[in-house]
């Protein structure tokens, strides 16, 4: 079988990589051609047309300044895709471009499976249509996301959630803290883990507000979790202004294996909650957006949701703190993280009774092998 997968960020490049790992161990002989990261590139043995960091670009404004750019990956795809006439379009997020794409793949008579959903659910909820046109089926990795689908004429399969297996599996594996330390060149304090966002302009907009919150614990050490796709100077443009030493960037396999040595967390909200959630670190989101209160208020009439952050959305209450546009700010996020950083606290214990909650709702399949399974199976009929 030949595969195409597309990608567009570092965690999609993440879950993808473990799909094509199953789909090779049910078929030796498979193919891929992806648009991509170096994870997808390990796995498939071959490199990415594109690089996700050449396509990982937000917002209306960040797409438009590199609208030339975005119209010459699409081509690349899109030709690419009718060249290698592959027995199926595998798709990991990233909507925007990747539905364009789907539409030339269902045109072509090729089967298009959505491994991740985009998160139609929360806004842009008329992307369903396209997904019941060109969309051969969706293998949902939220539980919720299935009665979504379902009253929206669309059936999805809730293969599981990689983010669980994947914590699990780093959390056996994390060094211990003495080693950490020596390895990051840090000494023995409590740390916060900032982590800002993979894209630049996330960065741009959370970084500052998190060094500046982080001023209120002076007899903590924060550690930025650098993003496989941004470059320390990326960091240091952004960093604001922080007495003392510099918030350091460190960087592991993984960001577990920092959060596991850390204290509390500020998260730009994403699938970062999630994985400082399954590791078990109190955090409070941030996201600032333009941090306008009419921005705010219209957010608040589009988004189709009560949370924006996955921990809450699964558990279907506040299990975290959410700090949104103009309500985001270094005051705020340092309100609501002294509680989570107090042993015992009662807003730690019932964070941690949320994080444990959310597990029991997430289960225990494996995605990747469920989805692989799922794939060749129909491929196959």
């Amino acid at each position: 079988m030949k595969y195409f997968l597309i990608a567009g960020e570092a965690s999609g490049d993440l879950h993808a990589s473990e799909l094509i790992r199953q789909l090779r161990l049910k078929d030796s002989e498979a193919e891929f051609t992806f648009l991509g990261g170096d994870k997808m590139a390990d796995a498939a043995g071959t490199q990415p047309l594109i690089h996700y960091r050449d396509m990982a670009y937000m917002g209306f404004a960040e797409v438009l300044r590199h609208l030339p750019q975005v119209g010459r990956n699409l081509s690349l795809a899109r030709r690419s895709l009718l060249e290698t006439r592959p027995d199926a379009l595998i798709l990991i997020d990233y909507p925007s471009f990747n539905l364009k794409v789907a539409k030339t793949a269902y045109k072509a008579g090729i089967p298009v499976y959505y491994y991740i959903s985009p998160k139609i659910w929360a806004w842009k909820k008329w992307r369903i249509k396209d997904i019941r046109k060109y969309v051969r089926r969706v293998l949902s990795i939220l539980p919720f996301e299935t009665e979504f689908y379902s009253n929206n004429g669309f059936e999805a399969t809730y293969v599981g959630n990689p983010s669980v297996e994947e914590i699990d599996l780093r959390l056996a594996a994390t060094s211990s803290r003495e080693d950490f330390l020596k390895r990051n060149r840090l000494r023995d304090r409590p740390l916060i883990a900032l982590m800002p966002g993979s894209r630049v302009g996330e960065i741009r907009n959370n970084l500052p507000l998190m060094t500046a919150a982080l001023r209120q614990f002076p007899q903590y050490r924060g550690v930025i979790i650098g993003a496989p796709s941004i470059d320390d100077e990326i960091y240091d443009r952004f960093h604001g202004d922080v007495p003392g030493d510099k918030v350091p960037v460190v960087r592991e396999a993984s960001a577990t294996d920092v959060l596991v040595h850390c204290r509390g967390a500020l998260v730009t909200s994403g699938t970062a909650t999630l994985e400082t959630a399954l590791s078990g670190i109190p955090q409070v989101a941030m996201y600032r957006g333009s941090g306008s209160k009419i921005a705010y208020e219209v957010m608040k009439r589009i988004l189709s949701v009560n949370f924006v952050t996955l921990p809450n959305l699964i558990a279907g209450r506040e299990i975290i703190p959410e700090l949104l546009m103009h309500e985001c700010t270094s005051e705020n996020a340092a309100n609501a993280l002294s509680g989570l950083l107090k042993e015992n606290s009662p807003a730690r214990n019932a964070q941690a009774e949320g994080y444990a909650a959310m597990r029991q709702i997430l289960g225990t399949q494996h995605a990747a092998t469920t989805a692989a399974g799922i794939i060749t199976r129909e491929l196959k009929q």
